[in-house]
């Protein structure tokens, strides 16, 4: 499948998505958030066993097109973040592989939501987030709420989005908001050596990790120990979980096939 607004890559089990506008610094159009939310499937049906997502140019993505695709933004934004925001939002959150961010330059409004979304996030030093809504007359959307408010707590929330300021990356690493920092010009090489280390082990159990703890964050004690108690049953049947016994025993490092 070709894209117009994105490069798509599959190498070594690593799926990546490139948000391709660079002269709207990678800017939310229509057609992109179709798109990501095809390239997302098109990875886990290709195979992927990791997925990274960044951004052209000298940006990660600097939100909502305002312009659009030439069309202009609709009076009412709710059916327009249900027709194309909701589903590529859905599309990371239902992915049954590790996702991977490399946030090469600034990612503001929805660009910061699908820069967080990933399970791991590796930001460059240079590299800022902004929760930009506010500065226009609008609200977070996307879940950026949601992610910001479960990473870096309440207070944080409320001031990154009432005061629009930039988050440095320094700042968002203390915050728990990213995973960890990369100088400016290895951030994508980063992110895919974290990446390529995933595609190359259980991938069943790793899939079943990054929604057990989304689900956790939003479930008591007791409930998380039934998720818990339902993924394990099903990744003890897998054949990476024979294959790790069977390495143990014969001390070597498993073959994992994400099976």
């Amino acid at each position: 499948m070709s894209y117009e607004t994105l490069i798509y890559a599959l190498e070594g089990g690593v799926a990546t998505i490139t948000l391709n506008r660079p002269e709207r610094m990678n800017a939310l159009s229509f057609t992109l958030l179709t798109e990501l939310t095809q390239a997302v499937a098109q990875a886990q049906a290709d195979g992927a066993r990791a997925l990274v997502l960044t951004g052209a140019g000298g940006a990660f993505c600097s939100g909502a097109d305002l312009i659009g695709d030439g069309q202009g933004m609709p009076e009412d934004l709710g059916a327009l973040l249900d027709t194309y925001y909701r589903p590529a939002v859905q599309a990371l959150a239902d992915a049954n592989i590790p996702i991977i961010s490399a946030i090469n330059g600034p990612a503001v409004g929805a660009g910061l939501s699908f820069a967080l979304a990933a399970d791991i996030v590796v930001m460059a030093r240079s590299a800022y987030l902004m929760l930009a809504f506010a500065n226009i007359g609008l609200v977070p959307d996307a879940a950026a709420t949601w992610l910001v408010a479960k990473s870096a707590g309440r207070a944080k929330a409320l001031e990154m989005a009432l005061l629009g300021e930039k988050v440095s990356a320094e700042q968002a690493l203390d915050l728990g908001l990213v995973t960890r920092l990369a100088d400016d010009d290895t951030v994508l090489a980063d992110a895919t050596a974290i990446a390529t280390k995933l595609a190359r082990g259980p991938s069943v159990a790793l899939g079943m990790i990054r929604k057990q703890v989304a689900a956790a964050l939003n479930m008591t004690l007791i409930e998380t120990f039934e998720v818990e108690k339902s993924n394990q049953q099903a990744a003890g049947r897998t054949r990476d979980f024979r294959e790790a016994v069977q390495a143990f025993a014969e001390k070597r490092k498993p073959d994992f096939r994400g099976e």
